[in-house]
């Protein structure tokens, strides 16, 4: 009969190790990646029409409307033709809408990019290279379309080149960047750059013709050539100027003052191109009185092209410098709105929203481009809620590119030089941060002042590296200079602060807690430990340089007593030969052996004179130097005996009494050894203190070197010779784990020196030293060390 097993043994299987958590591919985390990348798909799906879609709309038209005449005017400080300052306007702003995280900046033109551009574009593209020679004279002129294409192909190519910058630093999360540059150094930089702007347009304000200087001193240069040209003011340009420049003030102030009855500002700048094109198309400002205008305004999109790759070496610095200014104002607006509104704002998917929009813009023939802070803000005051306000104004620069560009042909320059003028208003306010500044921080008002004169007399790329340099300079000298300070106990609690600012903390008697405002690193090892010998009255360095003296000077009288000691020897030797020498052994008895004649003692000395030369290495010998008294007592000389007499060495001087006991043997060397051990700065009596342990508080250390480990080192041991335990108190794991990597830890310097609060470490040294502990220090705390 055939049995089946209906229970068979399970077929072994392959072991699989699951993956971790972080690396499994889930539709969750799928979506979470795509929507990071595309916020657009998170906030879209969840957009209300009826909620959002109004007030989006007025202000994107609001903004839409800004765009058209600060596109054309900051164009003018690009040194490029109008019409790509609406390029400029339109595309990066669709790119941001697709990634940007925040709601209300608004992207596009703005005055100190358009002046950074335009410093490369000069540079690269002078006038000078574009000049031709007229037809059958001797003059030469500015071959102005070739030269407006080619600073086109330049700014295209850095502005490519930024973007791609900025890209690969938001997908490597260096978002962080931005936060080198500080506020008083963005402010003063910016500052500077409206500085610049102002000097790019006054030759437009007056109607001149100058040349627009590069490099270092660029301003001084320009501003020099304006003034030696101021004679040769065009009248009529400056009429024109003067009129736009106080209608704009006047409606400003007046925009500002009924702001609040309003739902949205008045368009004052829209107002004044048209109102300027109208008049100049009426009056024929351009033939009849030779006033420059903007010119022909093509109409409809320019087909995209390649960026001149060949151009990127050239524009590596300026590209660089773009990029890390853009994100910086973009992402601080961005911010600010963000607090407000109560969102968060991802700053590595803010860096890789601008890179696209200035890379993909770059291809349009756009300039670089970042977040305007007057437009953004009329964005947000005009109920904007989200990025479909920026769609809103792309939809208003797009109709006026292919419909109604032509319709500013006539416009003149001088009144886009004065938009750019009168818009730069709020940058000249921000020289209060002067005044400001001095009163809360002076080291942000130097950092502030040499950002502004660095980029005033440098050029703006080379002004930004100088000032974040010595923004860095000043960290690392705050950081080199900490407050050192020495802690005292607050009665009743288990704090410890600055004794030097708090009158009601005690000192702990016989500790002395040392703090350090600063983490300790190479920069600042050295003035650590100087800090700590002032702060705890203990000159560490020359109290073991006395000691090491001192020791020295007991080495030098012990060989200069060894000396003497042989010499005396050897004068013994030659004198007991006369006189006789009796050896512990053999002579010892017979020397005290009672009623035993002179006649007997000087039989049994000539014997052992006779036998000197026989005696073994090691003999001690024995020489009376005083006769015997009644008593039986005498002074002995112990000789080192060798088998030359005249080698022996005087091993130690004793009067022996009845009942002492004397090792015989050791030498000098091993006599000197050990009473250098014992020498201390105590017995040497130079120094005293009531110090007996030090709690080095490094609560404010969130990292250390090979440096200052080293440091350590040397201050555990240093203050160990004077017999000063050092504790360390308040260490993060981070720096515990550096010191362990670092070799810090050995048999005289374990983990038991750690506490993880001075409270323990103090608690542990007066428990250690067997001191009573102060009754306000008497709590049930427990050591909680490392």
């Amino acid at each position: 009969m055939l049995t089946y097993d209906l229970n068979p043994d399970p077929i072994p299987l392959l072991s699989v190790t699951p993956l971790p958590p972080f690396s499994r591919c889930t539709v969750p985390r799928l979506k979470r990646s795509v929507v990071g990348c595309l916020p657009v798909l998170y906030w879209l799906p969840r957009y209300s029409i009826w909620d959002y879609g109004m007030p989006d709309l007025i202000s994107g038209i609001s903004v839409g409307i800004m765009h058209l005449p600060q596109g054309m005017a900051y164009a003018l400080l690009a040194s490029l033709p109008p019409v790509f300052g609406l390029y400029t306007s339109l595309y990066p702003a669709l790119v941001y809408f697709f990634f940007g995280t925040s709601r209300h900046i608004s992207i596009g033109t703005f005055a100190v990019l358009s002046i950074m551009v335009g410093s490369v574009t000069e540079r690269l593209a002078p006038d000078r290279n574009f000049l031709v020679m007229l037809n059958g004279t001797n003059l030469t002129e500015v071959n102005i379309t070739a030269r407006d294409s080619y600073r086109v192909q330049v700014a295209a190519a850095t502005t490519v080149l930024g973007g791609l910058i900025q890209v690969v630093l938001g997908l490597v999360k260096f978002g962080f960047v931005g936060t080198y540059l500080s506020e008083p150094l963005v402010r003063a930089y910016t500052t500077a750059a409206a500085a610049h702007a102002v000097v790019a347009v006054i030759a437009q304000l007056f109607g001149l013709s100058t040349t627009r200087f590069s490099g270092p001193l660029s301003l001084v240069y320009t501003l020099v050539e304006v003034c030696s040209k101021l004679p040769q003011t065009h009248l009529p340009t400056l009429a024109v100027s003067g009129v736009s420049m106080v209608f704009l003030i006047a409606a400003k102030e007046i925009n500002s003052a009924i702001s609040a009855r309003l739902p949205v500002p008045i368009p004052v700048e829209l107002i004044t191109i048209v109102a300027a094109t109208v008049i100049s198309s009426y009056t024929h400002l351009n033939g009849n009185y030779t006033i420059s205008v903007v010119g022909e305004i093509p109409s409809g999109l320019a087909a995209p092209r390649l960026p001149d790759a060949s151009l990127f070496k050239e524009v590596m610095g300026d590209a660089f410098a773009l990029a890390i200014v853009g994100y910086a104002i973009s992402i601080s607006l961005g911010k600010t709105f963000a607090l407000k509104h109560g969102y968060k704002v991802d700053s590595n998917q803010e860096l890789v929203a601008l890179g696209l929009s200035n890379a993909v813009g770059g291809f349009f023939q756009c300039y670089a481009v970042c977040s305007s802070m007057s437009r953004s803000l009329i964005q947000e005051s005009t109920g904007g809620k989200t990025q479909m306000a920026g769609m809103a104004s792309a939809v208003i620069v797009l109709v006026t590119v292919l419909k109604l560009g032509p319709l500013f042909q006539e416009l003149p320059k001088a009144v886009l030089a004065a938009i750019v003028f009168v818009n730069l208003k709020g940058m000249f306010k921000q020289y209060y941060d002067i005044i400001t500044l001095w009163r809360s921080s002076k080291v942000d008002l130097v950092v502030w002042l040499v950002t502004w004169v660095s980029t005033l007399l440098f050029n703006l790329d080379m002004g930004l590296g100088a000032s974040i340099t010595f923004a860095v300079l000043t960290v690392i000298f705050r950081t080199q200079l900490p407050k050192y300070s020495v802690l005292g106990h607050v009665p009743g609690t288990e704090l410890y602060l600055d004794m030097e600012t708090h009158r009601e903390v005690r000192e702990v008697p016989g500790i002395t807690i040392f703090h350090s405002s600063a983490t300790v690193y190479f920069a600042n090892a050295d003035l650590y430990l100087e800090a700590l010998k002032g702060k705890s009255g203990l000159d560490i360095s020359k109290m073991i340089i006395y000691k090491r003296r001192q020791e020295a000077k007991q080495r030098r009288r012990d060989k200069r007593a060894e000396r003497r000691a042989r010499r005396e020897a050897k004068r013994q030797v030659r004198h007991c030969r006369k006189t006789g020498v009796f050896s512990v052994e053999e002579a010892a008895g017979q020397w005290k052996e009672p009623g035993g004649g002179d006649g007997d003692r000087e039989e049994s000395l000539g014997d052992d004179q006779r036998g000197w030369c026989g005696r073994e290495n090691g003999t001690v010998f024995v020489m009376p130097t005083t006769p015997r008294t009644p008593d039986d007592q005498c002074s002995w000389e112990y000789l080192k005996g060798s088998k030359d007499p005249d080698c022996a060495t005087l091993g130690a001087v004793s009067e022996l009494q009845d009942g002492d006991t004397t090792t015989l043997g050791s030498s000098s060397e091993d006599t000197l050894s050990r009473e250098l051990d014992k020498v201390s700065l105590g017995s040497l009596g130079k120094w005293t203190w009531d110090i007996h342990s030090i709690i080095l508080d490094l609560s404010t250390a969130n990292f250390i070197d090979t440096v200052a480990i080293k440091t350590m080192r040397n201050i555990f041991h240093d203050f160990g010779e004077i017999d000063v335990t050092v504790y360390m108190a308040g260490c993060q794991m981070s720096v515990v784990e550096q010191l362990e990597l670092g070799g810090f830890f050995s048999e005289s310097i374990t983990k038991g020196r750690l506490f993880a609060t001075v409270h323990d470490a103090v608690l542990h040294c007066l428990g250690h030293q067997g001191t009573s502990m102060p009754s306000t220090l008497n709590h049930n705390i427990g050591l909680q060390n490392y």
